[in-house]
């Protein structure tokens, strides 16, 4: 910025230039045409009376053709800049809550952006870019939101693993029910088998015999798994079977009831 005693005269661009220093020519001053960045660190409360530190990057440019108006209109551009920058901040954070801030910190960057080009423009200055660099709550509100996080997190794991053990109790009790009920299935089908092996071994017996009745060929069949089951039991050292009569006259007892349980199936 050139002046002529005292008076703004002429402005140079980049490159060479002289000054008529013999008609009182002189340099009074430089404008940057660079961007330039400016960190605002802002203290605010939010609408939940938590308060928070908000930094907001301001880049911006004089305006060629103003560069008049950015030199000589403002003392400090600045502290115009932060001064807008405060005011929106503080107009804006306290109608939000804490956790909305964080997902909203694009609109308070519009409309600190907004703001500043609508005052600053007609001072020679483009505001490039505005940017929410940073929102920092105090040391213990972030502490306290991290525990909450870690509790809800917590929750939902504790639920699901109680669902899993859930669905593995059900599953177990579905197993059991399947293998009771086939393991009877299975009993129900031994024991028609052994009976009706049992019936045709004795209508055998008593066709090819003569003078034996089926109550004989019956007992004799008795007596045999009689026999059988205490050579299998002998044959184990390990057996803890106890009978209770233990009679041979006892089969005869076994036979009765067995007896009269074909009578009643055949009835």
């Amino acid at each position: 910025m050139v002046e002529t005693f005292g008076k703004h005269s002429r402005v140079l661009n980049p490159g060479l230039a002289c000054l008529a220093c013999c008609i009182g020519e002189t340099l009074v001053g430089r404008v940057s045409l660079r961007v330039q960045q400016l960190d605002v660190d802002c203290e605010t409360k939010t609408a939940d009376n938590v308060f928070v530190n908000v930094v907001v990057s301001v880049q911006y440019q004089v305006i060629r053709d103003s560069a008049y108006d950015a030199f000589y209109r403002l003392t400090n551009p600045k502290e115009q800049i932060r001064a807008y920058v405060f005011d929106v901040v503080r107009a804006s954070v306290p109608k939000i809550a804490l956790d909305d801030v964080f997902e909203t910190k694009d609109d308070i960057a519009v409309d600190v952006k907004a703001e500043l080009a609508k005052s600053m423009g007609e001072f020679g200055y483009q505001i490039i870019q505005t940017l929410i660099t940073d929102i920092q709550p105090a040391a213990n509100v972030k502490k306290a939101m991290n525990e909450i996080n870690a509790a809800q997190r917590l929750r939902v794991a504790a639920s699901d693993k109680a669902e899993a053990e859930k669905i593995l109790v059900v599953k177990a009790a579905e197993a059991d029910a399947e293998s009771k009920y086939l393991s009877g299935v299975g009993i129900a089908r031994q024991r028609k088998a052994i009976v009706e092996g049992l019936r045709d071994s004795v209508m055998t017996f008593a066709e090819n015999v003569e003078g034996t009745s089926a109550q004989d060929v019956m007992d004799l069949v008795l007596v045999t798994q009689y026999f059988d089951t205490l050579k299998d039991i002998g044959a184990s050292s390990r057996s803890s079977t106890v009978f209770v009569p233990h009679s041979p006259g006892a089969v005869a007892s076994v036979a009765s009831e067995v007896r009269q349980g074909f009578l009643e199936a055949s009835a």
